[in-house]
């Protein structure tokens, strides 16, 4: 089979996944995957795609993810680990798509705009 890479992205962040053949061993970032993302939400988002198609078990996981906050990295290696899982098998597809791990979530924060207060929140008005 080899490595299979792919991409996964969500708000600002960009996870990096290399996949293969293995025992089921996750490493991020050079960390153990429970540590890099310590709460139980955030590992169930990133073990998503490998326990639907029941995988769990037989690759090892490789991620480099940078930039945005612990929860868009998680998002982020989902999406990527979703991708594999196709690549891996092309019945997964079916498995995957109706759950939505296979769309790009467009939405990004919205830019600050000068004279407010935050994109859409404006200074408090008083009379005095």
């Amino acid at each position: 089979m080899g490595v299979i890479h792919k991409i996964g992205r969500r708000k600002t962040a960009v996870a990096r996944v290399y996949v293969s053949e293995g025992t089921g061993v996750i490493t991020v970032n050079k960390k153990e995957f429970a540590t890099y993302f310590p709460t139980a939400t955030l590992q169930y988002k990133v073990l998503q795609p490998l326990s639907m198609t029941e995988n769990a078990a037989n690759f090892d996981v490789k991620v480099n993810v940078y930039g945005g906050g612990s929860t868009g990295q998680a998002e982020a290696v989902r999406m990527a680990l979703a991708r594999v899982m196709c690549e891996v098998n092309a019945e997964n597809r079916g498995i995957l798509k109706p759950e939505g791990l296979l769309t790009r979530d467009p939405r990004m924060v919205e830019r600050k705009k000068f004279g407010q207060k935050k994109a859409r929140k404006k200074f408090q008005f008083s009379k005095r």
